[in-house]
């Protein structure tokens, strides 16, 4: 870490070799020192000149060049960088982001490459605001261009941020080292010293040395190869104007399988893992065809890399022209991949090449915006995924990813999409459900409201007008609503900003009267009721409201704009269904019996309906019964109907529900009512489990149904399932295992010594990354908890269990009613050190918070989650995920006080 104090270094300035024709390019190299004793600056009287977080505007980067020497076996890196900068304000300083770096040298150089000073030059840190000062005694002129050269050093990163060190160890146990880069959000700064924000677009060249047993890969390709004292120095072309966070660069020893669109498009990955890489590459190539006439706009870059890098913390991330994967996220091996592994690749390579134009061409102005990157991006994996591999059927995806959003913005703690970030923390965690799945949604609905015509040609207009540049969220309403039709004249910054400045999700509470519909919105809250006190600040949006009837075929639109509203729909009408296969992003509630009318519905003719929409009804009763608005006997009465039901969507819905509160009562001390409950649901699928085949047959929508039932139906240890994976396990043979059931195989085989062992040593050994989450998965279904905290301990070490899997497993052990407690227990044991390891506002400390707490129930845990949040008082109050896991817990409170006896009662009656 970087000292707190303020750092001044005595600082040589330099003479210039090698210079290029034109100022963008003009490098400079290691320059001599100055002859001895000449006088350096008086620094008595600075101090640090800047006091905000966010960088003075009156210094824009132009052009970087880049050079970079890691050193894979002292795990260190030299650099040097010289930034040309237009100053638009009279000043002696320039400020930039640094972190964690030893600056050895810096000067300033005018125009006609002169050193401005013939003295020292020195910097000042400022660790606080990870910034460094540089000071010119010489007035840096309004209107002139300066270079600024930088020496620098720093050890390569522990952990997945910056420039890092990541291993992998081949099949013969051979440990070999790579080094990596993570720069989003704020991380660019860890590698080399610049103007570390998105705004601040420039281009850059780099360069890079290496031993000649490695490769280098960065943004842009290789032009040249040089030898320097025994190394190649590979340079790269200058990139287009990009922002520092996309900026990437990986040293390795990988092998790439490559192929060609109108850019060429390489999949690297370790060499043992080479053929694994097939499917993405043809994922690849497809996805950026599908982009470029999607987008009307040519992929702007000559080649497309993607890497999958062994320690990797996220996904996947979309650095421009080089993407970097987790192996999950881009490795495919039919024989241990499932159906579900092949989905997640596909859609992740879609994610990120959609970023390549949404993100990356086009940029928020700042990461208050976030939303306009990973929203899009979010759902064009939907748009994309559905032209290029229809056979897929993405399309079931997308009410999961909206549920999710739901499920997130019904708590108080919730955000707008568009929400103030300042600090580090704080940006880190705007990325998060809201900015992802509620963003993808809002488009959804905003892209049904539209048409797809109007929203695609608005979307072109928005990459067209700000590529190169940054946008705000206004400036696509604008896009949007200048493609000239009668409906784009509604979209208006009132509208839109109801959606995007204000949190949570509205309630349309249905009242049908006669010929007449009618309306009234508020806002939804699964943890706050009307009748509280906490219930004050009042929402209103403008809601793009859909619904159908039985006396027509026509799917109807209307424009909800106040708080309440009427239609007229006819006295002919028996039944409205209103937001009509969820495009919209609201809530449904109906009123005086209309839930009886929807029950009754599905039970006499529930095709008359859409898979969607029956889907849609079963979580918007379960979700009205978490707030209070529904009895529980009613929504489970709704679900009665799945014993007709062939579509698997909306069976795993409701099965999904039915599990939920297996899982929440099953971690009680309610072992009559887990039993109970848990004899029900085997009872009532009884037809879909035994309908299972073993084998990987099937329609991707199968395949999924029967990874679900299959796993449910062991955890519930159903006799006939126990019995017959039992039969199945050969340690030795079990990468020949279906892949649907093989996890479920395993789960069974690890509840035994034996085969808890064998599941280990294969898991140390395994070269696919998505069998070994498999094997994983099953291990922490252990009975053993001294098996589970061995787990858990050899996660923390980080050798046989990566770190970067290690929130995963603890969320994996804290699903295990067994490891429920002790996965909580380990979380405040070890919480320094997790927070360490993946940096506070993270994704992964957002899962860990959220996720070893989402099954707690009692008031006693509330009272238990909410003393070590005031243990951690300092760290937690930067968190919002803290607020969230609070919220989680006092829903869960809540459901167990109003509906825990109606569920006793209910399944007594059912089990008669």
């Amino acid at each position: 870490m970087v000292s707190a104090r303020l750092l001044v270094l005595s600082l040589f300035s330099v003479s210039l070799v090698g210079s290029q024709p034109t100022e963008s390019s003009q490098q400079v190299s290691s320059p001599p020192a100055h002859p001895a004793g000449e006088p350096s600056l008086s620094i008595d009287n600075l101090s640090f000149p800047w006091s905000r977080l966010r960088l003075p505007k009156y210094i824009i980067p132009l052009h970087y060049h880049l050079l970079l020497h890691p050193n894979l076996t002292s795990l260190s890196f030299t650099g040097s960088v010289q930034i040309q900068i237009d100053v638009q304000n009279n000043t002696n300083w320039v400020v930039l982001h640094s972190k964690g770096l030893q600056i050895s040298k810096a000067t300033i150089l005018d125009q006609n490459l002169a050193h401005l000073s013939d003295q020292v030059l020195p910097v000042l840190h400022n660790p606080s605001h990870e910034q460094i000062g540089i000071f010119s005694p010489r007035v840096l002129s309004s209107g002139q261009k300066y270079f600024l050269y930088i020496e620098f050093g720093a050890e390569l990163a522990e952990g997945f941020y910056g420039f890092y060190k990541s291993t992998y160890r081949t099949s013969t146990g051979e440990t070999r080292t790579l080094a990596s880069t993570h720069f989003e959000p704020t991380s660019a700064r860890l590698a080399f010293p610049c103007f570390d924000e998105p705004s601040f677009k420039a281009n850059f060249s780099v360069r890079i040395r290496r031993p000649p047993e490695y490769i280098s890969l960065s943004n842009m390709p290789v032009v040249s190869v040089a030898y320097v004292g025994g190394l190649l120095e590979d340079q790269f072309a200058p990139s287009v104007q990009m922002s520092t966070y996309l900026v990437a660069f990986v040293i390795c020893d990988f092998k790439s399988v490559t192929g060609t669109t109108s850019s060429g498009v390489s999949i690297y990955a370790a060499p043992e893992k080479w053929q694994q890489t097939h499917y993405a590459l043809e994922v690849a190539v497809k996805m950026l065809d599908f982009y470029e006439e999607f987008f009307n706009i040519r992929y702007p870059l000559p080649k497309q890399d993607l890497i999958a890098i062994p320690d990797f913390q996220s996904g996947a991330m979309e650095n421009w022209g080089l993407t970097t994967y987790r192996e999950t996220s881009l490795l495919y091996d039919p024989l241990t991949s499932s159906v579900s592994d092949k989905l997640w690749v596909t859609m992740v390579i879609g994610h990120e090449l959609a970023h390549q134009w949404f993100g990356n061409l086009v940029t928020m102005e700042w990461w208050n915006d976030i939303w306009l990157n990973e929203g899009f991006a979010r759902y064009m994996e939907y748009i994309s995924v559905e032209a290029t591999y229809p056979d897929l059927k993405v399309e079931e995806y997308l009410l999961h990813t909206c549920f999710a959003a739901v499920g997130h913005d019904s708590l108080n703690s919730s955000r707008p999409i568009s929400s103030p970030a300042e600090n580090p923390t704080q940006i880190k965690e705007m990325f998060d459900t809201v900015s992802y799945d509620k963003g993808a949604c809002v488009l959804h609905m905003l892209r049904h409201f539209l048409t797809d015509e109007v929203f695609q040609r608005g979307i072109v207009r928005y990459l067209r007008k700000y590529s190169y540049k940054n946008a705000h969220n206004q400036d696509l309403w604008d896009s949007l609503a200048n493609v000239r039709t009668q409906i784009t004249l509604t979209v208006s910054k009132a509208m839109m900003n109801t959606w995007t400045l204000q949190k949570g999700i509205p309630l349309v509470t249905v009242t049908r009267k006669g010929a007449r519909l009618l309306l009234r919105q508020d806002r939804f809250l699964r943890t706050v009721l009307p009748s509280d006190p906490q219930w004050s600040t009042f929402f209103l949006w403008h809601i793009p409201l859909t619904y159908k009837t039985d006396s027509s075929s026509t799917i109807h639109r209307h424009l909800m704009t106040s708080p309440t509203d009427s239609i007229h729909i006819g006295e002919e009408a028996s039944w409205v269904k209103v937001n009509s296969d969820m495009t919209g992003y609201y809530m449904v509630h109906y009123e005086d019996g209309g839930w009886d009318v929807m029950t009754k519905l599905l039970r006499e003719n529930h095709t008359a309906l859409s898979y969607k929409d029956r889907t849609h009804l079963i979580h918007n009763a379960f979700q009205l019964v978490t707030a209070g608005h529904l009895p529980l006997n009613k929504a489970l009465d709704l679900i009665g109907y799945l014993l007709l039901e062939t579509h698997t969507v909306p069976l795993l819905q409701g099965l999904g529900y039915l599990e939920a509160f297996y899982h929440l009562v099953e971690k009680r001390d309610e072992s009559v009512l887990t039993h109970n409950l848990g004899a029900y649901i085997l009872q009532f699928f009884r037809a879909v489990i035994d309908q299972q085949t073993w084998s990987d047959s099937g329609t991707v929508s199968e395949r999924r149904l029967r990874t679900e039932v299959l796993s449910l139906a062991c955890h519930l240890d159903d006799p006939p399932c126990v019995k017959r994976y039992l039969s199945k396990l050969h340690f030795n043979t079990h990468s020949h295992l279906p892949t649907d059931v093989a996890e479920t195989v395993y789960s069974v085989g690890a509840q035994d010594d034996h085969g808890w062992a064998s599941l280990l040593h294969t898991y140390k050994i395994s070269l696919s990354e998505a069998h070994k989450h498999k094997i994983l998965y099953a291990l922490t279904s252990s009975k053993d908890t001294s098996k589970l905290e061995g787990l858990l301990e050899l996660g923390l070490e980080g050798k046989v269990i990566r770190s970067q899997d290690l929130s995963t497993l603890i969320l994996m052990v804290a699903r295990n009613p067994k490891g429920h407690y002790l996965a909580w227990n380990f979380v405040k044991k070890n919480w320094d050190t997790l927070v360490q390891k993946f940096q506070l506002g993270s994704f992964c400390i957002r899962n860990i918070i959220i996720g070893t707490t989402n099954q707690f129930s009692s008031p006693e845990e509330l009272t238990e989650v909410q003393s070590f949040f005031e243990s951690i008082k300092e760290q937690a109050s930067q968190l919002r995920a803290t607020q969230i896991a609070l919220d989680n817990v006092l829903k869960n409170v809540r459901w167990v006080q109003r509906n825990l006896e109606t569920l006793r009662k209910w399944l007594s009656e059912q089990m008669q």
